[in-house]
């Protein structure tokens, strides 16, 4: 019998639907590169738009979308806000991507 995956109502197809917007989030090249620079080390804003050469604002609007799903957070430094990867959670999203697609 063939296990339908595609319902909403059912754990796997609650998986994927939670899965599909991290998919949907990270499908965007500068959000891959932010991940990968706070992969490196914990940044501010600054050093971000900097390091890609990017305008501020448009730095700011991709690290909201990060943290509206949780994939990084922040903390208040003084005047600075420093992000930093979930690594908790980007893990989580990994390992069900494997889930639902391997062999």
């Amino acid at each position: 019998m063939i296990q339908n995956c595609c319902r909403k109502n059912s754990k796997e197809g609650q998986r994927i639907e939670e899965l599909t917007e991290f998919v949907k989030l990270i499908n965007e090249p500068n959000r891959i590169k932010i991940l990968c620079l706070l992969k490196q080390r914990e940044l501010c804003v600054c050093e971000i738009f900097e390091a890609l050469n990017l305008p501020q604002n448009l730095v700011s609007h991709h690290l909201k979308e990060l943290s509206n799903l949780g994939i990084i957070n922040f903390r208040k430094l003084g005047t600075k806000v420093i992000y930093f990867r979930n690594e908790v959670l980007i893990e989580k999203y990994v390992n069900l991507l494997n889930k639902i697609i391997q062999i």
